[in-house]
């Protein structure tokens, strides 16, 4: 279906600038929406947010007359000392007197400011992104039931009434009771004005007219007596709440929290894995969250322990993978469940441990998953040793070596605090590359 607006642009003003300026507005909002990420402490990540645009962003393009060029005649009242054609002393010290004078404290004009709400900032936040490839369907134990189209009522609310078969009962109550058609009333008073305008108006004549005249009081209280829309034909579109199917999915956050991380590292760690907790509470009913932390030994936590805890030790990252094994074949049967992955860490670990990650990933965990994400963070001191490609960890180093066939894999690296969102919008984006 194709909607065609065919109304006059606003005066001034052009409806493909005004769609323009909303693009621009948007993307402003969204970019200070971002850029707040950073500075937000993880307690406050769902919070209310004030939102600043620079004026110059929201100001709705117009079409205004040019301030020169053109030919223009022009009238300044209270001018007694000069007239056309005269030439205009040049004013003294040699300094044009046009412009605005800047204030001696710097400041300018205000920013636009206004408040999010949770909902909006969250809306914003999220908007394209998405779990992949979530398919794997079945009815849960505890079902949400959802609407669904059941028929026909005869009582019910206003938004929900069903005008064609409203019409349709109408019609055949109208016919039914044999209500004159506005039709047939028309064309009885047309025969009877034209009967009174008769020239000749003979006895037959005037009883014609008398008959027709009772026939027409007749049809104009019938029609009075049967309405054309009664509370009887009103019909509403009935709806029953019914179980619907849902994808069924759970997502492995598994963090390194050893005492190679260190704290820089963990709260980047931290950043990341409560924005994936925060879109997955967000904008899915139906998903799990499994908490994993790991040093030597990894153990299943809640949600409390797995971002406040400050339990440290030595590294194995092997450890985390076997401990999200066991719990999905204790838990979530694979052809039931869409299984998901996200695995935090600085990278360091032993080198024979590094090999069995690998073997275990492409062996076990990556043929039973959905999507698995590796976060791979940085502190301040090693951003600039590690940002080249050519210096990596030894787990980062294995990792790439999976298998093209996985394309349900991919890595990320993280250096600051300005790199969470855009890898976190980059490993869940609605049209994510295939790693």
């Amino acid at each position: 279906m194709n909607f065609i607006d065919r109304r006059l642009n606003p005066g001034g003003k052009s409806l493909p600038n005004r769609q323009r300026f909303l693009r621009v507005a948007k993307a402003a909002i969204k970019d200070q929406v971002v850029r707040s990420i950073r500075d937000r402490g993880l307690s406050d990540a769902a919070a209310p947010q004030v939102v600043k645009i620079p004026m110059r962003r929201i100001a709705e393009p117009r079409f205004r007359h040019a301030a020169s060029g053109g030919d223009r005649d022009q009238v300044f009242p209270g001018n007694k000392e000069y007239v056309a054609g005269d030439k205009l002393p040049k004013p003294k010290g040699g300094q044009g007197q046009g412009g605005r004078e800047g204030s001696p404290d710097g400041e300018g004009e205000d920013d636009f400011a206004f408040t999010l709400t949770s909902e909006e900032y969250l809306d914003i936040l999220f908007e394209e992104l998405e779990l992949p490839d979530l398919a794997k369907r079945k009815l849960k134990q505890m079902e949400i039931n959802r609407p669904q189209r059941a028929g026909y009522s005869v009582s019910g609310s206003p938004t929900n009434l069903n005008v064609v078969r409203t019409m349709r009962s109408s019609l055949a109550r109208r016919i039914s009771l044999g209500r004159p058609k506005p039709g047939e009333v028309e064309a009885l008073a047309e025969m009877i004005s034209d009967l009174e305008h008769a020239e000749a108006m003979g006895a037959l004549v005037g009883d014609r007219l008398v008959e027709l005249r009772e026939r027409l009081r007749g049809l104009e209280a019938r029609a009075k007596r049967i309405a054309y829309i009664d509370p009887v034909d009103l019909r509403y579109n009935r709806f029953e709440a019914t179980p619907k199917p849902q994808a069924q999915a759970v997502m492995f956050c598994l963090m390194d929290v050893s005492g190679s991380m260190t704290e820089d590292m963990k709260d980047l760690a931290k950043r990341f894995f409560l924005l994936l907790h925060i879109f997955l509470n967000r904008k899915y009913k139906h998903v799990d969250v499994v908490f994993i932390r790991h040093t030597t030994e990894a153990r299943e936590v809640d949600e409390e322990t797995f971002f406040h805890s400050r339990e440290t030790g030595g590294t194995i990252v092997s450890s985390a993978l076997a401990e999200m094994r066991s719990i999905i074949e204790a838990r979530y049967p694979v052809d039931e469940w869409n299984i998901y992955a996200a695995q935090a860490s600085d990278g360091d670990n032993y080198a024979s441990d590094s090999r069995a990650c690998l073997e275990m990933l492409t062996q076990q965990i990556l043929p039973v998953c959905q999507y698995f994400a590796y976060v791979e963070v940085y502190d301040s001191r090693q951003a600039e040793i590690f940002h080249s490609s050519l210096n990596v960890s030894d787990l980062w180093k294995d990792y790439l070596t999976v298998p093209p066939a996985f394309a349900n894999f991919a890595m990320k690296r993280v250096f600051s605090k300005e790199d969470v969102y855009p890898v976190f919008h980059q490993l869940f984006s609605e049209h994510r590359e295939a790693a």
